[in-house]
């Protein structure tokens, strides 16, 4: 009996390939200079933002082969958040969060979720800390 990809088998199928997979990419600390914020002078002289991501992927293949072609590029991916995160200018931190969980999604189809925390640490407040900032998970 021959069985025919279905929208029901390729579902359950990434269902069981997320299942398997307990693998994470991880970046750490990435500084991205960009122009989000309410107030009119961080769009004007920008400020610096960082970066954790983790990605859940299915690593055994590249555990294996040894070959790059085999896993998710941390490489590409930088490169992708840096792109989406300086192409526009945002008000809240949350819309550009989003659209970098977006374009993760979209252009590495081998990543099951993405976990971002950015963070602010030069929001102009009149306060003392360390940074604020917010986390977001986005999963297929």
């Amino acid at each position: 009996m021959i069985f025919e990809a279905t929208p029901m088998l390729e579902s359950t199928q990434l269902h069981i390939e997320k299942e398997l997979s307990m693998d994470k990419i991880l970046i750490r600390d990435l500084k991205i200079f960009a122009y989000h914020g309410v107030n009119p002078e961080e769009k004007e002289n920008g400020q610096n933002f960082y970066f954790d991501i983790d990605l859940d992927v299915n690593m055994t293949k590249a555990c294996y082969s040894d070959n790059v072609e085999d896993t998710v590029s941390y490489a590409k991916v930088i490169k992708t958040v840096s792109r989406v995160f300086t192409q526009d200018k945002y008000d809240l931190i949350e819309r550009a969060a989003q659209v970098v969980a977006n374009a993760v999604l979209e252009e590495y189809p081998d990543v099951f979720s993405v976990d971002i925390t950015l963070k602010k640490p030069e929001a102009p407040m009149k306060a003392d800390f360390g940074w604020v900032g917010v986390s977001i998970r986005r999963e297929r």
